[in-house]
């Protein structure tokens, strides 16, 4: 079920300096009394360009009245149910915090595998969670009045696993392997779509929808790392800690006006829900819907040619009309295919520290663009973009029907076309929102007639 269809004004995320202020104390603090934080922390920046309040899923503290109040007024909010008080902040990205009758103060992170990170450091503590459930946790490291854990999460916002629910791992490692090979060309679109979504409900029927979410982003990221360098770098470089992709921001995927309600359908049939809309101005001639799946906490920037009569309306779902000219999202889909079958993800967005992330970066070879946001509180920029072969059909459709010139479509045989791209982004602050004044300027810059 999606959210009620918003303006452009309803999501109108603000800083939460006070909130963000708390959970640093309390990471401080926590760091300061437990070695082996603080040494991953330095390692984490030094080695992977990230921040350890980039990776961070929970804060677990001994319950009393006075942190109860310290959260109130910080606006986070009690979310009732049954055991240990959970509380969260409805207004910013960061992590529940959870008071209980807890002897020590608990920091938990998530990664993409618990072995990955117990192997990557050398640690054999026991793991709660059998293989393949859909939350599985390990103490890393404790102290005299800490303990620090690691969380793998498959769509599961609990906090203990549950031991008695039954894991059905042969159709776990069915549909893993069912959208990792997943046909992407079909002889029509309309093809490719009837087929995810024949994998989707195959998926669903035997695993429901979060953990069939989970399933088949962690096969979209194999896809647009198997084309984009920057990509295989950086996971490389976060998987020698054991942390795979858990610090995702968004994946964002580019459509045709044509498909555009299909691919809406499609990411609503694996439970995504419409946040705020995006338009990039008359000049920029494209539009956005950010999507956001509430259980696995992935979300969607989907992008689109767009007018700016049509984004007052609903137009996620309603069909958009043809167009004579394309614009940089749809000449992008029109070489390429597709993002959600031929072509991939335009690009995966991590948080990480801005300025190291890019230096580190440079230092393998890989240069980022200049950024189009630098606010306190945000920062964004691409890696250059990893240049695709283009097919001589795609081209000549183009310029057959004229929507890209005869040198353009030399350039494009002999050089390829700009096609994804690493995106860096840091937030502070728990600002949950993106740039809506900056982000034009940097999508001309990606427009395959222009990048070179």
């Amino acid at each position: 079920m999606t959210m009620p269809k918003s303006s452009l004004s309803e999501f109108d995320w603000k800083c939460q300096p006070q909130a963000a202020m708390r959970i640093d104390q309390w990471t401080e603090e926590f760091v300061r009394d437990n070695r082996f934080v603080a040494n991953l922390q330095t390692r984490m920046l030094e080695e992977t360009g990230t921040r350890l309040s980039d990776w961070l899923d929970h804060i677990s503290l001994p319950f009393s009245v006075e942190t109860e109040s310290l959260l109130s007024q910080s606006g986070f909010q009690l979310r009732h149910e049954p055991g240990d008080a959970i509380w969260q902040h409805p207004d910013g990205l960061f992590p529940d915090v959870v008071l209980g009758s807890f002897p020590k103060r608990r920091l938990t992170i998530q990664v993409e595998s618990v072995v990955d990170f117990l192997v990557a450091h050398r640690v054999t503590n026991p793991i709660q969670g059998r293989p393949y459930s859909s939350l599985r946790l390990a103490c890393v490291s404790e102290t005299e009045s800490t303990e620090f854990w690691v969380a793998e999460r498959h769509g599961d916002v609990g906090f203990k696993p549950s031991e008695a629910a039954e894991i059905n791992v042969d159709a776990i490692l069915k549909h893993q392997e069912a959208f990792l090979l997943r046909q992407r060309d079909f002889a029509s679109d309309e093809e490719g779509f009837a087929h995810a979504r024949a994998l989707i409900d195959a998926a669903k029927e035997d695993l429901g929808q979060d953990r069939t979410c989970d399933l088949f982003f962690a096969a979209e990221r194999r896809y647009w790392e198997s084309r984009n360098r920057a990509a295989r770098v950086q996971k490389s470089r976060q998987d020698e800690l054991g942390l795979g992709w858990a610090n995702h921001d968004h994946h964002t995927y580019r459509s045709s006006r044509k498909h555009f309600p299909r691919l809406i359908s499609l990411l609503e049939q694996l439970g995504f829900q419409c946040r705020e809309r995006f338009y990039g101005g008359a000049e920029a001639g494209w539009g956005a819907q950010v999507l956001e799946q509430p259980a696995t906490g992935v979300v969607i920037f989907a992008d689109v040619d767009l007018t700016a009569e049509e984004v007052s309306g609903d137009f996620a779902h309603e069909p958009l009309p043809p167009r004579d000219q394309l614009g940089t999202v749809g000449l992008w889909c029109k070489l390429h295919g597709e993002a959600v079958l031929q072509a991939g993800m335009h690009h995966l967005e991590c948080q990480f520290d801005f300025d190291a992330a890019r230096t580190q970066l440079a230092e393998r070879g890989i240069q980022t663009m200049a950024p189009f946001t630098d606010f306190d509180f945000l920062k964004q920029a691409f890696t250059q973009g990893e240049m695709w072969p283009v097919a001589d059909g795609r081209i000549e459709q183009a310029a057959s029907e004229g929507v890209i010139t005869a040198e353009q479509a030399e350039r494009f045989r002999k050089s390829g076309s700009i096609g994804s791209h690493l995106e860096i982004l840091q937030r502070d602050d728990g600002y949950k929102g993106f740039n809506q004044t900056g982000i034009n300027e940097i999508i001309r810059k990606t427009d395959p007639r222009y990048a070179r």
